[in-house]
């Protein structure tokens, strides 16, 4: 039985709702130390980008996941490995028997493991989704734990706008005055392992992010970006050639400026307008059709 209190957090479910699930951009990534535990500190400055995979939940005689799009079939087959079915069971353990069953269908358009957040974008936009669906809502305290449960990168995810992440990712600061920026992503298809760049890391103890632009227009802040860095891009560069390849593409074709995003391979390159970014990314597409290449724009920090 739901007692009384429970029962308040309920209100009228839909039938059917969608969410987007953004691709997540590290414009900035410092490792500044390591936990006793493993875990290495970062500090990180993430902004995420109108493209994206797309979920949609609906009210199901019982539970189905299906899926479509570019990437689909990398995860068919991985049951309950996938990040999706691994948050619906998570929302539903913390909601109870008012949590329905449901379809959910993801059309995947991004890389899988590839540096944007993918599969924690998608699990984060399944519980925004099943919230709606379910017609509940969570304290943030809760809502932000269970999300830390499902991985590091899942509570930025939730928030899908610009932010400063420390911590392993669960220390969250939102950056209202980060302004959009056209974009292109950009991946060789070719795996990285994230355990094998960490463990290849030079040193794990470098400065902080520090972002101070003089004034919040998108030519300050792109030369603040510029003066931070990823740590991670040497190692996995070593790892994967063509990463320093495809970013030496990216400025080819008129970047102002380039950088791996999380644990790689996906690099962005930032454009001055999204004209430039679109034919840009026809170009590249051009020259390497097996190659991942997406024009983009990011959200701004007010929207």
């Amino acid at each position: 039985m739901m007692s009384s209190e429970n029962r308040s957090q309920f209100s009228v479910s839909c039938s059917s709702v969608s969410e987007k699930a953004r691709a997540k951009i590290n414009l900035a990534l410092h490792v500044t130390g390591q936990r006793p535990d493993g875990y290495h500190l970062l500090d990180m400055l993430v902004t995420f980008a109108d493209h994206g995979d797309r979920l949609d939940f609906m009210r199901s005689p019982a539970d189905a996941f299906t899926l479509s799009g570019r990437f689909g079939e990398v995860l068919a087959g991985d049951g309950g490995t996938n990040l999706v079915l691994k948050a619906r069971d998570l929302l539903r353990g913390a909601i109870g028997p008012l949590a329905f069953p449901v379809r959910i269908h993801l059309e995947k358009n991004l890389p899988v493991a590839s540096g944007i957040g993918g599969g924690s974008a998608d699990a984060a936009a399944t519980l925004r989704g099943l919230m709606r669906l379910w017609g509940t809502t969570l304290s943030a305290e809760t809502l932000a734990a269970l999300a830390l449960r499902l991985g590091a990168d899942v509570p930025m995810c939730l928030e899908s706008r610009p932010l400063i992440a420390r911590g392993i990712g669960e220390k969250i600061e939102p950056v209202p005055d980060l302004p959009g920026f056209a974009m292109v992503l950009a991946n060789p298809l070719k795996g990285v392992s994230t355990p094998e760049v960490f463990r290849r890391l030079a040193t794990k103890n470098n400065p902080a992010l520090s972002l101070t632009p003089s004034r919040p227009q998108a030519a300050d802040w792109l030369a603040a970006i510029a003066a931070a860095r990823n740590d991670l891009e040497p190692p996995a560069r070593d790892l994967v050639p063509e990463i320093a390849a495809i970013a030496a593409m990216l400025q080819a074709h008129g970047a102002l400026l380039t950088r791996m995003s999380g644990s790689g391979a996906t690099c962005f390159g930032m454009f001055a307008s999204m004209a430039a970014a679109v034919d840009a990314a026809a170009a590249l597409h051009g020259a390497r059709s097996d190659w991942y290449f997406q024009a983009t724009e990011t959200v701004s920090g007010g929207a």
